[in-house]
């Protein structure tokens, strides 16, 4: 057996043993890194550091920093109340403000997990609330992570596009962004019309007090008491009587409307700036927002000691580790026979196609970013030899690892399956594996056909 293949069977065992007993992808890769690197590439421990990202380590440090003080002293909050007060009862557009502020969420810098934990508990409870299919309102928390997902200021942004930076593929930050974004707005249309969205629009506004006041303290509907979960992950914990739309008075459930206090009025001016710096002078988005946060940090200290505990660390791990995993496979070649591998089959647009089906049902089951951090350098010599374009079908390997997190066995697709509160969970579940089935089956074969075909990049 050669040492390619190894190392290649390696790289499947630790996506195995990571999706099966729940171990970080990155630390086994890190264990994998030593293993191969000194046992099959006789490399030495600087060899096995020469993969390790750390200018990817210092975007991801950054930037969910600054998000994390950006939790800790309510901006979060005040962003998440100001777009679902904008509703004003009417009930078809809370899935579409859902969609957005996720989006919005992870477009400034949330971990896709963090913002869909943070606003799917508060969607799932408007959906149990107006009689919203749930499928319809964690389909539309999921696709709005994915939709801002790769925003240039994103986690997935700056890891898809500093490894295309590292591998020197031609690269567009603004159409990697648009195309999540135009894909994930399509598909949730398409959920829309198809679970019930067009009825909804039909009802027009609900009468009554709409949304809850600062505080969440407003005056109860009666019987309709809503729901008490616990406003996390977790199952449901209280009881749901509301017959009909009527009002969210109290919801016990949703976050406290933040005040826009000098520490959120000071977080949203730096993530302005941040935007700025990164869209309008080309600024390293990690470097801007680490110091944007030591500003904030520094300001309000007490703020900053518990945003450090928040940073995704697991998330850094996980990539850092896949990554300098890849490095490996670099220097012993495993990358270059891969490449020739695939395009060897003969048939570019074939090998296109299969690259995009496997991340897609790899990502159904493990981690999206992983499998983006193993998949794109291992099409390096693939999209080297120019008959693909490498824009178009960096977007394609992006968008199909990362739209199927609507499956329930994902991340995302899990918490939404936790935070419904009055459901029949089995069936909940059955929806959630069938739709995410779909997904996997049709999103591929299409982001192939009008990103890849075209010859974009």
């Amino acid at each position: 057996m050669s040492p390619e293949l190894i190392s290649v069977l390696v790289l499947a065992v630790v996506f195995v043993i990571a999706t099966t007993r729940s171990v970080n992808m990155g630390a086994l890769a890190f264990a994998a890194a030593f293993g191969v690197g000194t046992l099959v590439a006789d490399l030495d421990a600087d060899g096995v550091f020469a993969g390790f990202p750390g200018d990817l380590f210092v975007v991801l440090v950054g930037v969910t920093y600054l998000f994390a003080i950006a939790r800790a002293n309510g901006t979060t909050d005040w962003l998440v109340h100001a777009a679902v007060r904008m509703v004003r009862g009417r009930v078809a557009l809370i899935p579409w403000v859902m969609f957005a502020l996720t989006g919005a969420l992870t477009a400034i810098g949330a971990v896709s997990p963090a913002a869909v934990a943070i606003v799917a508990p508060i969607a799932l409870s408007f959906a149990a609330r107006y009689r919203i299919s749930p499928l319809l309102m964690g389909a539309m928390v999921v696709h709005g992570a994915q939709a801002g997902g790769f925003s240039p200021i994103s986690i997935y942004g700056s890891i898809v596009n500093g490894i295309v930076e590292r591998e020197k593929l031609p690269g567009s930050e603004v159409t990697l962004f648009l195309a999540s974004l135009l894909v994930n707005l399509v598909i949730a249309a398409v959920v829309f019309v198809v679970c019930g969205g067009l009825k909804l629009w039909r009802q027009g506004a609900v009468t009554g007090e709409a949304l809850p006041a600062p505080g969440g303290t407003g005056a109860d509907d009666g019987p309709a008491t809503g729901g008490t979960g616990t406003g996390g992950a977790g199952p449901e914990a209280g009881t749901r009587t509301a017959p009909a739309p009527t009002a969210v008075a109290t919801r016990p459930e949703a976050p406290p409307a933040g005040a826009l206090t000098a520490p959120v009025v000071a977080t949203l001016v730096s993530l302005v700036a941040l935007v700025v710096a990164v869209l309008g002078f080309d600024l390293d988005a990690g470097l801007t927002a680490i110091t944007l946060a030591v500003v904030l940090s520094t300001a309000w200290p007490e703020d900053s000691r518990r945003a450090v505990g928040q940073i995704a660390w697991p998330t850094v791990l996980l990539i850092c580790g896949v990554l300098t995993y890849v490095g490996v496979l670099d220097e012993m070649g495993t990358i270059t026979w891969a490449g020739e591998g695939v395009g060897g089959i003969g048939v570019p647009l074939l090998a296109a196609v299969l690259l995009c089906y496997i991340g897609a049902i790899v990502s159904a089951f493990a981690s999206s970013v992983g499998i983006m951090g193993a998949l794109i350098p291992l099409a390096v010599p693939f999209l080297a030899q120019g008959e693909i374009g490498a824009v178009g079908m960096v977007a394609a390997l992006a968008v199909s690892a990362t739209v199927v997190d609507v499956s329930p066995f994902s991340t995302n697709g899990a918490l939404v399956l936790a935070a419904a509160p009055d459901v029949d969970r089995e069936r909940f579940f059955r929806q959630l594996m069938a739709y995410g089935g779909i997904v996997v089956a049709a999103v591929p074969a299409a982001v192939w056909l009008v990103m890849v075909v075209p010859g974009w990049g």
